[in-house]
């Protein structure tokens, strides 16, 4: 019999686009969680900006559910540096399928050797998610976040 712990929503991967922005901007973490994770309208506004920044829409057929955004101009070490999943939508599986999206989105890069992610060292859940998908905390950078890492060649979310 399967239990709850057992279901996990299939979601994709699409690029932020114009028609897709607002959408994006309107997803929200809890109040609580705010000062873990940039809004994403501002986390947008920089990736305008920044050629190396890849946005994207983690949506459940076509409903948005969350955001994250990531680098991979070096293939050496690609950084997931923004992820979250809407209020309204967190506790049903999506954070650990939109990680699984991303690493399957690496993966059809080919040739890269390292993913790290940063985040609040208080961040628990942030911390059990990607504890589970196989990353290693290496320690604190210089703003006080924890950076952890692994080799998507042998990781499996």
């Amino acid at each position: 019999m399967a239990g709850a712990d057992d279901y996990r929503p299939t979601v994709h991967l699409e690029p932020v686009t114009a028609q897709t922005r607002a959408a994006i901007t309107a997803l929200k973490v809890e109040a609580a969680q705010a000062h873990f994770v940039a809004d994403n309208a501002a986390s947008l506004a920089e990736a305008d900006h920044d050629p190396g920044a890849s946005p994207r829409a983690i949506m459940a057929d076509d409903t948005p559910v969350g955001f994250l955004m990531y680098d991979a101009s070096d293939r050496g070490d690609v950084r997931l540096y923004r992820f979250m999943i809407d209020a309204a939508q967190q506790g049903r599986g999506y954070g650990r399928a939109g990680l699984r999206a991303f690493m399957a989105e690496i993966a059809g890069l080919g040739d890269v050797s390292r993913i790290s992610i940063c985040y609040e060292p208080e961040n628990e859940a942030a911390r059990s998610l990607y504890a589970k998908a196989g990353f290693f905390e290496e320690g604190l950078d210089e703003d006080g976040e924890m950076i952890a890492a692994l080799d998507p060649r042998a990781a499996r979310p």
